[in-house]
């Protein structure tokens, strides 16, 4: 599984008009991409990874302030871009595959006490979010 994360001030996911996610103040936006031999305990170590790393202001983690976090299904994370003009997107699982282990991630992270927003999986989605730093991190498991 690999993650690109934001520490953010604020996110939301917007589908056809309408705000399906939302995390006000600061907190961090996880976009997650699923590959074909990812599992539930990949999974689980995704969402302790998030709930514990420590890039919150003053190198706190979302579980030492309670901070929100935005999770957002991404399958374009796994497409490889290195030939030609057109990416392939061979090493992203299919949506049977990779819905529930976005699932996982997300109930994994309600389980350790984190409140959790998300997109809606194979959604066209708008995704809006005030990254603070900027601080990006790409987290692979």
């Amino acid at each position: 599984m690999r993650a690109v994360v934001q520490r953010v001030d604020g996110a939301s996911v917007v589908v056809a008009g309408e705000t399906v996610g939302e995390i006000v103040g600061e907190g961090l936006c996880a976009l997650v991409g699923v590959t074909h031999d990812d599992t539930p305990e990949k999974a689980a170590q995704l969402a302790r990874k998030l709930w514990s790393v420590r890039i919150l202001e003053g190198e706190k983690s979302c579980s030492d302030v309670s901070a929100p976090l935005l999770v957002v299904s991404q399958f374009t994370l796994y497409g490889d871009a290195r030939k030609g003009r057109r990416p392939t997107w061979n090493a992203a699982a299919p949506g049977d595959v990779a819905e529930p282990l976005v699932d996982e991630v997300v109930a994994q992270l309600r389980a350790l006490g984190a409140t959790v927003a998300t997109g809606r999986f194979g959604a066209d989605m708008r995704v809006s979010l005030t990254n603070h730093g900027p601080f990006t991190l790409v987290i692979d498991v």
